[in-house]
């Protein structure tokens, strides 16, 4: 029997409990509760190591700290200069999901090259995929090191950088055209590059990521990676447009579920008033993911501020959902003090005190409730988000 739950009239949650458990390979409701859990554990915390790497002066720094929410000037940003500054390979976390770590990799413009020597060097298994960076033409020593990587059969990725300079200089020009310009730079990328066949050339701006490329390129990204890495390179993104926002939103609406279920198995152990305790505590984890993955968070406000040249207080005025503040125990608890989840609750109560015949539909009422829950935050700080860079000129 499916036991369904509705908290407001788009809601239709359904859920089989018995079934959950029997799908999982588990005998009790106390082990789906915990397998459930490691799997979600496991999603956030799978490690993605991206590797950079090109010719001395592509930007590779510059486009590191892009990657990482962080500008320039920022303390744990990567080290600019008109020199080489990285002689060795050199990690950079993600701030926000240390998982997700970033290596800035020597630069391959010695005239005595040699690429197999060079991923020896680097330790070539280290990481998921390639992206090489080049300020003009591609050279020589990028399409070897292609050419090696590609018979390692590990993805590369050819990224055009400074593209922002490029433009600023062709606007001087009387019959100006941005697309032609655009579209002359990649195919004059794409001829240098014919020896490995037709690779795709992405054009980017580390200042501006939401101009030119940097979408198609995530996007190549996410299908290109295995599916339990995507989630990570989704959430790491900094949240330059609404195509990064959406993308993210989708990935934590798929979360919910897996978080939802695992708060329908606590409610099945027909311990009374245990998932109440354990329900605050699962949404306050979702809701801190969210709320730094969408870049609400002070740190990512703060960096968002001094690239768009906004103060910050302006970007938060239009934040109006009751996590403006940031995720504390006092607001999560306000979505539990609502009079049809508090209802709910209560109903479950009393359905897990009853031994084996309050356990399935106390799991379907703590699953719907969860869900209603998780979702009506994930929405809320994603309009947050929206308005956040509609002011910041991003939308």
């Amino acid at each position: 029997m499916a036991y369904e739950t509705k908290l407001d009239p788009e809601d239709h949650i359904y859920l089989e409990p018995d079934e959950l458990i029997k799908n999982l390979k588990v005998s009790t409701a106390e082990e789906a509760s915990a397998k459930l859990r490691d799997h979600i554990d496991n999603l956030e915390n799978v490690s993605l190591n991206v590797a950079i790497t090109g010719m001395t002066g592509a930007g590779k720094s510059t486009f590191i700290s892009a990657l990482r929410g962080l500008n320039d000037d920022e303390e744990e940003s990567s080290p600019t200069g008109v020199t080489e500054t990285t002689m060795v390979p050199t990690m950079f976390p993600h701030p926000s999901m240390p998982n997700v770590k970033i290596w800035d990799l020597p630069g391959i413009g010695s005239p005595k090259f040699k690429a197999k020597q060079y991923l020896r060097d680097v330790k070539f298994d280290t990481y998921d995929f390639f992206i090489i960076l080049s300020a003009d033409r591609f050279k020589e020593n990028d399409l070897m090191l292609a050419e090696e990587i590609k018979k390692k059969n590990k993805p590369f990725y050819f990224v055009r950088s400074k593209i922002d300079n490029d433009i600023r200089s062709e606007k001087k020009k009387k019959k100006f055209n941005e697309q032609q310009v655009l579209s002359k730079i990649k195919d004059d990328c794409r001829r240098n590059l014919k020896k490995l066949g037709d690779p795709k050339v992405f054009l980017v701006s580390s200042h501006e990521l939401e101009k030119y490329d940097f979408q198609a390129l995530m996007d190549h990204l996410e299908g290109d990676l295995p599916e339990h890495k995507r989630y990570a390179l989704v959430q790491s993104l900094p949240v330059c447009s609404l195509q990064v926002l959406e993308k993210k939103k989708q990935y934590l609406r798929r979360m919910i579920w897996l978080t939802a279920f695992g708060s329908g198995a606590i409610a099945m152990t027909t311990i009374p008033g245990l998932a109440a305790g354990c329900d605050i505590g699962i949404v306050m984890a979702f809701f801190t993911r969210s709320f730094q993955a969408f870049g609400l968070d002070e740190k990512s406000l703060q960096s968002l501020s001094e690239r768009v040249n906004k103060p910050v207080d302006e970007l938060k005025s239009v934040m109006k959902s009751c996590f403006a503040n940031g995720i504390t125990v006092e607001v999560v608890r306000t979505f539990f003090s609502t009079s049809k989840v508090d209802i709910a609750m209560k109903v479950e109560y009393v359905l897990s005190s009853i031994p084996l015949m309050g356990a399935l539909p106390a799991g379907g009422i703590s699953l719907g409730t969860i869900f209603h829950l998780l979702s009506k935050g994930l929405n809320q700080m994603a309009d947050d988000a929206k308005a956040v860079l509609k002011v910041a000129g991003l939308e």
